[in-house]
């Protein structure tokens, strides 16, 4: 099948650039001195996942129980679930453990450590538990200073649960447009990580992991002392917003929607194309960049982009380009296909079931399609 047999819209994953943002973040994972746990959120496939880690552990991070099972079915069963677990979803993964998956579930309070020791017990297994804290994105978490951390590690300590560690998530650097700004956020999430830990282990309660993670901080970080892992995602695929950002350049970004052209509107210098709002969805991330990228950047069906041409609004099935400069309708004609480069890939990709991986996509719409990558959805 050839790029050009695709029906549209249709998200497509260039497997070169892929690998090579891979293999530059286990090479910056072994700079620092880290074990990588990519987060699975982003790709939420295990063939992605699998080439992230390379020879090193096969490991994962997830955001949801669905993708834990899912990447438990195949093979990836040392688990971290990132996000602050509800307490209904605690028997489901109880179940996971009796099932012999190494997965560890993340909490940021003593009321939700009770219930976990209580359900813990019921079910008859042990939780193992990251303790997040709060390093300034003010999203999840509890400050490294507070009793509140202290008081969930003892309720899991003295209730037979394990606190494998403590986790942290410096999201607020996706605010900033330099390098720089990112390191100093970076330090911050390592020491406040790295001193929640010490106080947990001052007490007499072994906390073994402190696990960190986003991909300008991974990138951007000046050293990582006191840190056990990380955990970036969307590095793999990188995205505009990534661009804006400074962690890649438009010719690192390995996914996009293929779509055609479905009409003119010759008099407004604009056009249509079937990719809207649930197909590239309606993150307006850069919005906030010195370059906006309205609903994304696009480009030919091999990947080079038109001057000032994006999807500057959506409906929910039709996304209308338009610039500066108007649609060059001669080049593309009704049926036409572009290539459109997302925002935020992790949105993007969340419509789909699959990718169609190409290898390379120089040859335009006669590039072949050498395989389709399945993801998993839900929660």
């Amino acid at each position: 099948m050839l790029i050009k047999d695709l029906p549209t819209p249709h998200l497509v994953l260039d497997r070169r650039k892929l690998e090579s943002n891979q293999a530059r973040m286990r090479a910056r994972a072994a700079e620092l001195g880290v074990r990588l746990r990519p987060h699975g959120k982003t790709a939420k496939s295990a063939e992605v996942v699998r080439r992230a880690v390379g020879d090193g552990p096969l490991a994962v991070t997830v955001s949801t129980l669905r993708e834990a099972h899912y990447f438990a079915e195949n093979g990836i069963r040392d688990i971290v679930h990132a996000n602050c677990i509800a307490p209904n979803r605690l028997p489901e993964a109880a179940a996971l453990l009796r099932d012999g998956v190494d997965l560890a579930i993340t909490i940021d309070s003593p009321d939700v450590a009770a219930e976990v020791v209580r359900v813990g017990r019921g079910q008859g297994v042990r939780f193992a538990v990251m303790l997040e804290v709060d390093v300034g994105e003010h999203r999840g978490g509890v400050a490294p200073g507070s009793e509140a951390l202290l008081a969930a590690a003892r309720i899991l300590h003295e209730g037979g649960m394990e606190v494998r560690g403590v986790l942290a998530h410096a999201g607020h650097t996706y605010g900033c447009t330099d390098a720089d700004a990112v390191a100093v956020i970076a330090e911050a999430e390592r020491a406040g990580a790295v001193s929640a830990a010490e106080r947990i282990r001052a007490t007499g309660i072994p906390c073994r992991e402190v696990s960190v993670g986003s991909t300008p901080g991974a990138l951007f970080a000046r050293h990582l002392e006191g840190v056990t892992e990380f955990r970036p995602g969307v590095y793999m695929f990188m995205d505009l917003f990534q661009a804006g950002v400074g962690c890649c350049g438009l010719d690192d970004i390995a996914l996009s929607v293929l779509s055609s052209v479905i009409n003119h509107r010759t008099t407004e210098g604009t056009a249509h194309i079937d990719a809207g709002g649930l197909a590239l969805s309606k993150d307006r991330s850069t919005a906030s960049q010195p370059t906006d990228r309205h609903f994304g950047l696009v480009t030919d069906v091999a990947g080079s982009p038109f001057p000032n041409l994006t999807v500057e609004a959506v409906h929910q099935e039709h996304g209308r380009l338009g610039g500066p400069g108007g649609v060059p309708f001669a080049v593309l004609p009704i049926g036409a296909r572009v290539r459109v480069l997302p925002n935020h890939a992790c949105m993007t990709a969340a419509m789909y079931e699959r990718y169609a991986v190409v290898d390379g996509t120089e040859l335009g719409e006669e590039q072949p399609v050498v395989e389709f990558w399945d993801r998993v959805n839900g929660w």
